[in-house]
């Protein structure tokens, strides 16, 4: 086993990593950039290297400062967490030529996977359905009209060198396809430095199922079941649960066997993800493999007890997995909410600063993910995650309860906004209670709170505020004072309370 290693990341996804290393006995090494240097993984970490400027191309996308980082405090092995470097083979070679160890896939799987377009070919070729679209990347509209005239609208454009929900455009009829094709096209050159993009089906209803998996390098490969990601927005996750409660038993039993002949066909090491796309109908497809840990991999630890982080870690040293497929169980269920600073009234555009007040929720399976304290600064230079907020239940109805609970109590003021308020109405959400939803749920059934209820809620802060004043004043000597108590749960108090602030 490692003796000490060199998280290539910020944020939570390093501070869990430290975490699942202090539990190995593993000494970490923390890299962070000028506007990281009080950030929690700094704290949290053994020893800690600056990179560079708050940019993350001067910092933590510096091949060379990361490196050299490595070797200067004896680290053996780089984790790079997700996102940054985690599915860029220049880096995992670049690991390996200086004697590092890599915690991920070698990089020939990552190459192979990170090219949307010959993903696809090499997954035809293993016998894993594929969504049916164009089977090469395409460079003309004219090529595109054609590929939609064979497989009709809608369709769907997509960068070749994507990910992250970039490089995207639904196309429902021919007139939208010039300029979504102009988009697609932009946006793909400054995400990806690639032009290239290619042609699938848009599915009916789609729903985003992802199967986890693991693989050892003495050639023993598992999955750990799915999660449901289907409530997204912009093509991003936002909610995942575990079971997903669209999968029957039969449908879980085939993407499991599918997954697993999808990670063997590129020679896969270490966790990873095969991600579909269901239709209506519960026919599957492979849309594309992550070569990393993923955001949401808490929710697969809570249902099957196996920790992926530690798992990953073991793997790079060399051991073999120590179960089998028929030794993985499913127990109780698990929904995950990611918590932003970005503000869903306004496009769910970013909206990061100053933590002022802040209380996570606790209590029997509740587990928080976070790379924030009080008084911390959420960066406008990086993504504006501010925790990740999983439960698990004994069923789907209790783990969706404790949930409610959760974000009840879950509590953060100061300069930045938050998505707390919109997890609350997902999970009263009739359409998610009974589990019919699909990736366009957030699209058609979410709308940003109208000026007259907000207005309800600004009257109804200052009556509370009157009656917070009411009870603070001392009263005539004999005379007895009921203090108002609101039915209002600690959210909505810090909710009005902002609304008066404003």
């Amino acid at each position: 086993m490692f003796k000490r290693v060199l998280i290539a990341n910020r944020g939570e996804i390093a501070v869990r990593v430290i975490r699942a290393c202090r539990e190995l006995e593993i000494e970490t090494v923390a890299i962070f950039s000028d506007a990281d240097r009080a950030a929690l993984h700094v704290r949290e970490a053994d020893f800690a290297v600056p990179v560079g400027p708050p940019p993350a191309t001067d910092s933590y996308l510096r091949i060379d400062r990361i490196i050299e980082a490595a070797r200067r405090t004896g680290a053996e092995a780089i984790h790079p967490g997700y996102g940054f470097f985690s599915e860029n083979a220049g880096f995992a070679r670049a690991v390996a030529e200086a004697g590092l160890v890599f915690i991920g896939p070698p990089p020939g799987a990552i190459e192979k996977m990170g090219d949307k377009v010959e993903a696809r070919k090499l997954m035809t070729a293993a016998g894993v359905p594929v969504v049916p679209g164009s089977p090469d990347v395409l460079e003309t509209e004219a090529q595109v009209r054609a590929v939609a005239a064979e497989i009709g609208f809608p369709i769907m454009l997509k960068a070749a060198a994507g990910g992250g929900g970039k490089g995207m455009r639904e196309v429902h009829r021919g007139e939208e396809l010039a300029s979504a094709l102009r988009a697609v096209i932009g946006e793909a050159k400054s995400s990806f430095g690639s032009s290239r993009f290619y042609v699938e089906k848009y599915l009916n209803r789609p729903r985003h199922i992802e199967v986890q998996v693991l693989a050892d390098t003495q050639g023993h490969t598992v999955h750990l079941f799915e999660r449901e990601c289907s409530i997204q927005r912009r093509h991003q996750k936002v909610v995942e649960e575990s079971p997903s409660p669209f999968v029957t038993p039969a449908m879980r039993q085939a993407m499991g066997a599918v997954a697993v002949r999808a990670a063997k066909a590129v020679g896969y090491v270490s966790a990873g993800t095969i991600e579909f796309l269901a239709d209506a109908d519960r026919n599957f497809y492979f849309l594309e493999m992550n070569t990393r840990i993923q955001v949401e991999h808490a929710i697969t630890e809570l249902v099957t007890g196996v920790d992926l982080v530690k798992e990953q870690i073991r793997i790079a040293a060399g051991a073999p997995l120590p179960f089998k497929q028929a030794d993985l169980t499913q127990r109780g269920a698990a929904v995950e909410c990611r918590i932003y600073a970005e503000d869903p009234e306004n496009g769910f555009a970013p909206a990061p600063g100053k933590i002022a007040t802040l209380r996570f929720p606790d209590g029997p399976g509740v587990r928080v993910d976070t790379g924030v304290y009080q008084g911390a600064e959420v960066p406008i230079h990086y993504d504006p995650m501010i925790a990740k907020l999983a439960t698990w239940g004994r069923d789907r109805g209790e783990a969706i309860d404790r949930m409610r609970r959760a974000l009840d109590e879950f509590v953060i003021a100061g300069e930045l906004r938050t998505n707390l308020d919109l997890h609350r109405w997902l999970m009263r959400h009739p359409q998610f209670l009974g589990g019919e939803y699909d990736n366009n749920f957030l699209e058609k059934e979410y709308r940003p709170p109208t000026e007259e209820s907000l207005e309800g809620e600004r009257l109804a802060a200052i009556l509370m505020a009157a009656a917070a004043a009411y009870k603070n004043h001392s009263a005539p000597t004999g005379v007895k004072i009921m203090a108002l108590q609101p039915p209002a749960s600690a959210w909505k108090i810090a909710a009005r309370l902002d609304l008066l602030r404003r």
